[in-house]
């Protein structure tokens, strides 16, 4: 790795971490680049083990001791930067002290993930980072093989994402689906048992889901505020809610996944 202090926050080297609160620019920025941000050392360093390829750091000196392991194999720029330089740059107070732009890996066919899957997670337009970034945790922490994210959905790469899932979308294998009449087929094609969380008159319990599952099955879970599509639904072999009480009718899509893939795990 190469030290390189910042002398202009302006400056064209530090490019890749200007103005990262502007999500619909990165969002943009980002693809165009092929580039994500990871932030905290502890998130860039399970980025580096899972496998991903650093292309820069900017970081405060403080931080470059703990991280110096981490990098060392790379020959990259690591920007030192004062507090007050972060956050020109960034534009936003840099609290973790380390970001790293990494190359975003090419996502894998969505046969691949489901050949081997039992169990996959759907988002279906989800447009919270964060509830994306929550979701992934739950994931890898209660025992889901694989997440499809549809064409709509939140960049599950997104810096904000990345944070709030603590860098488990670097271990958990995941990818982009199609429309739903291509990927309703590729389920189906593979064996998969597709689960829509939604209200419906019809639905079934999650406890009756959680008593006798399906060999292979696709959790479908909608976005915020309006929930599944129609054609989610259609797609759908079966509707499945969580009882509630005190006249609540659901919970944060988030908090939902995570009480399902619990109630469904058997190897935890």
């Amino acid at each position: 790795m190469r030290i390189e202090r910042v002398a202009d926050a302006a400056s064209d080297r530090v490019a890749d971490y200007a103005a990262l609160t502007d999500v619909s620019l990165r969002t943009a920025t980002e693809a165009e680049r092929g580039l994500y941000i990871a932030e905290s050392a502890k998130v860039i360093a399970r980025a580096v083990r899972a496998g991903h390829r650093p292309r820069s750091v900017l970081m405060e000196e403080k931080w470059l001791a703990g991280l110096e392991p981490v990098l060392a194999p790379f020959d990259i720029p690591v920007h030192l930067a004062d507090a007050e330089q972060l956050e020109a740059i960034t534009g936003y107070r840099v609290h973790r002290g380390a970001l790293a732009a990494f190359e975003r890996p090419a996502l894998p066919d969505p046969a691949e993930l489901l050949e081997g899957a039992r169990r996959v997670v759907v988002l279906e337009d989800i447009v919270d980072h964060t509830n994306v970034g929550a979701i992934f945790r739950s994931v890898a922490a209660l025992g889901a093989d694989a997440v499809l994210v549809s064409p709509r959905c939140a960049d599950p790469l997104y810096r904000r994402s990345v944070k709030v899932s603590m860098g488990t979308v670097f271990q958990v294998p995941w990818t982009r689906i199609g429309e739903w009449d291509e990927a309703a087929a590729q389920f189906a094609a593979h064996g998969f048992t597709t689960a829509a969380l939604a209200l419906a008159e019809d639905a079934v319990s999650l406890r009756r889901l959680a008593a006798d599952p399906p060999e292979r099955l696709a959790l479908v879970f909608g976005t915020e505020g309006d929930g599944l599509s129609r054609h989610a639904l259609h797609a759908a072999d079966l509707t499945v809610t969580i009882p509630m009480a005190h006249g609540v009718d659901s919970l944060n899509v988030a908090a939902t996944a995570a009480v399902v893939l619990y109630a469904l795990g058997d190897d935890i």
